[in-house]
């Protein structure tokens, strides 16, 4: 394989995150679309490592199994060891993009038998996932982009512009499939691609992606750290009937919220939102005898619900 150039800085940034997050498994997976991220990844990790391809198709276009059988092909061209087509079906939940995620993820994650699977995203679909945090307006976390490492998930390649792994297809020789649903204007990660993205870069005079970058990165430190202060917090209040709502007070409010998420995650809480905590927090800072807080529930036909009852945070479930 030639090292020099794009390909020399994928195997790199590849390499490094291996070591940096002791992946040292004997094997790996590789999500691969087809696409050019994904079959510039699928070719360094199948050098360095014996890899399996894992190929979603997600069924939803006209065609999509000829495309998911010539990555197929590819990667056991590129060296790897195996290669797999997953075909999933794809609910309407959250909207198609988020549907298609789910439906992606859950293949992949049954699909690897324990192994690391790595995915293609680079540092522009990390730009794109903050500027989408930012537009739902739902705190630090939506802002905080996606891990580089939240096994089995690897995103080796965050540090990278997509502009590199482009290059990279064309110094190995590579023809990648290019996704018609990414130019497609319906989508809103579509438009901040082609249009949102590109206009701050004019404006603000370049560099705009590496910073958001950065900045998801920060935020990804600080929440961490917060989350766990408040691990420790709810283990603290938390007596197996309740949170009290008078210590739950006294704390400070960024720590206050995630005591209460977390503890309506061990509740069985699932689609949790921001208005959702925010409300469940009004219970405890803002109380006016005020109904219960519904929240999404794991339980089939059930929702939680959480209120105050005796100067206690509780839950309770409602046939939906």
């Amino acid at each position: 394989m030639d090292r020099q150039g794009a390909v020399a800085d994928l195997r790199r940034a590849v390499s490094t995150f291996a070591k940096a997050h002791g992946v040292d498994d004997p094997r790996w997976c590789v999500a691969l679309s087809g696409g050019p991220d994904s079959l510039a990844l699928t070719a360094v990790a199948a050098e360095l490592r014996p890899t399996t391809a894992l190929v979603v198709d997600h069924r939803l276009q006209v065609g999509s199994r000829a495309v998911a059988d010539d990555a197929r092909d590819q990667a056991m061209e590129l060296g790897c060891v195996d290669a797999h087509v997953l075909p999933v079906v794809v609910g309407r939940s959250g909207g198609p993009e988020a549907a298609a995620r789910e439906a992606r993820y859950a293949a992949l994650r049954a699909a690897c038998d324990g192994a690391p699977v790595l995915l293609g995203h680079t540092l522009d679909d990390q730009a794109e996932t903050v500027l989408l945090g930012l537009g739902r307006g739902s705190g630090a976390r939506s802002i905080a982009g996606m891990r580089s490492y939240q096994p089995p998930w690897c995103r080796p390649l965050l540090s990278v512009r997509r502009g590199v792994t482009i290059a990279a297809c064309a110094e190995l020789g590579l023809k990648p499939w290019h996704d018609p649903h990414n130019f497609d204007p319906r989508f809103t990660r579509t438009r901040l691609r082609l249009d949102v993205l590109p206009l701050m870069e004019e404006t603000l005079g370049g560099g705009v992606a590496e910073a958001l970058a950065r900045t998801a990165s920060s935020l990804r430190e600080d929440n961490d750290a917060l989350d766990e202060l408040a691990e420790r917090a709810l283990a603290d209040l938390d007596a197996g009937e309740g949170l009290d709502t008078r210590r739950l007070a006294e704390l400070p409010t960024a720590l206050r919220r995630r005591v209460i998420r977390g503890w309506l995650l061990a509740g069985g809480a699932t689609g949790l939102t921001d208005t959702q905590i925010r409300g469940v927090d009004t219970l405890v800072t803002a109380w006016r005898g005020q109904g219960g807080v519904a929240v999404g529930s794991q339980l089939r036909n059930q929702r939680l619900v959480a209120g105050r009852r005796d100067g206690m945070l509780t839950l309770h479930t409602e046939p939906v």
